[in-house]
């Protein structure tokens, strides 16, 4: 599961995937807890530029 985090944290997953995750999350604390290391990596990206990706 904890593979899938990244995408699931860009809204990268399709629905049922997506679903799938949050379910496990909701019951795991240990994939809770490694999402919420995670979940701020969109904003964090959005404050990049391109020469920043370089």
């Amino acid at each position: 599961m904890r593979s899938l985090l990244g995408a699931y944290v860009l809204e990268a997953l399709g629905p049922a995937e997506d679903r799938r995750v949050a379910g496990h999350l909701a019951r795991c604390d240990a994939c809770g807890a490694a999402y919420l290391e995670v979940a701020d990596a969109p904003s964090l990206l959005a404050l990049l530029d391109e020469e920043d990706l370089r």
